[in-house]
């Protein structure tokens, strides 16, 4: 993206980067944020500097602003922020040492968030410490303003998905790193970016739009009778998993919006509207059930899916019962 190249050493290792000349690139330099998870930056500290490394060099050639726009960028941000070119062009994040996750999914798994401003504010505040190849041992710092100007200019997110046993709304982790309506909020313009998946989970690498892939993920698992049907055979935990996924669901609808209103509609077809599968799922995990209905009406209710005041009523209702269930009271 950025135009540089690789060198390794005499003995095989890549310590450094070089820049590629704009002639034999062909385009312009493509201005990138790299926002890491915790876990990537414990482990992989030198590649981390290398990429802080690379973006400053490039922002520091003497180039046209029309072919650099990393450079570019980082000469406005420069001058907004009142610092150095160099610093400027900071576009390595990560959470502060010792940290983990923005914390998003968390919110969503207990529904504990009121509005997707309070999702986005808590991205920013825990995904913003700027690593700095300049500073070595010194930890990340926070560097939150530096982080929402890089993301304000970005015109596409990008995920990679490399595992078939581990996808979208499998774990919320991956939600939990998505700033697409966060990315559209900080754009001048209002514009939301392209989103795209990487998937690498086979040797047939691919890319999708983040849309394409959630409604993947759906009619290959959650809508997928022989996935929904291998769950319920685990009993209690089955029906917990399938729960999970749903809440998922509505995680990328709430960083996103690239769920289509038909994934909540034949969710509920599914798990609600068919009596024998609705009574399964109660009498094998009541607690679960209750979850998985929850999520159906908090859905409705954020404006993530559009139904029927028939299908809410029989939520509320069902609500009711497994509440009852639960509590031991018959009626």
């Amino acid at each position: 993206m950025i135009g540089v190249r690789p060198v390794a050493d005499t003995f095989g290792r890549v310590n450094r980067v070089e820049p590629v000349s704009l002639e034999e690139l062909g385009r312009p330099r493509i201005d990138v944020v790299v926002n890491c998870s915790g876990v990537f930056r414990d482990l992989f500290i030198n590649q981390m500097n290398l990429l802080d490394r690379a973006v400053k060099m490039v922002a520091e050639l003497d180039e046209p602003a029309e072919m650099n726009y990393v450079r570019k960028h980082a000469q406005e941000q420069a001058e907004e922020l009142g610092v150095s070119l160099r610093e400027a062009a900071t576009r390595v994040f990560s959470n502060a040492s010792g940290s983990y996750s923005s914390n998003v999914n968390l919110a969503v798994e207990n529904a504990s968030w009121t509005d997707e401003k309070q999702l986005q504010d808590m991205y920013l505040s825990r995904k913003s410490f700027a690593f700095d190849s300049d500073a070595p041992g010194a930890g990340m710092k926070e560097k939150r303003k530096a982080f929402e100007l890089a993301l304000a200019t970005a015109d596409a997110t990008f995920q990679n998905l490399d595992s078939s046993e581990i996808s979208l709304t499998d774990v919320s982790h991956y939600f939990d790193s998505d700033p697409t309506k966060l990315v559209q909020g900080l754009r001048k313009d209002g514009r939301a970016p392209s989103s795209y998946i990487a998937d690498t989970t086979t040797a047939n690498a691919q890319v999708r739009t983040l849309s394409e892939t959630v409604r993947l993920d759906a009619r290959t698992k959650l809508l997928n009778p022989k996935w929904y049907e291998g769950m319920m055979k685990s009993g209690y935990e089955g029906v917990r998993e399938i729960e999970k996924r749903l809440t998922n669901t509505v995680g990328w609808s709430a960083t996103s919006g690239q769920v289509d209103n038909w994934v909540y509609e034949e969710a509920n077809s599914t798990f609600i509207e068919d009596e024998a599968m609705r009574k399964r799922l109660m009498d094998t995990n009541p607690n679960s059930f209750r979850k998985l209905v929850q999520t159906f009406l908090e859905a409705s209710g954020r404006g993530y899916w559009e139904t029927t005041e028939e299908n809410l009523d029989r939520l509320r209702e069902l609500y009711s019962e497994v509440e009852d269930k639960i509590e031991g009271i018959d009626r």
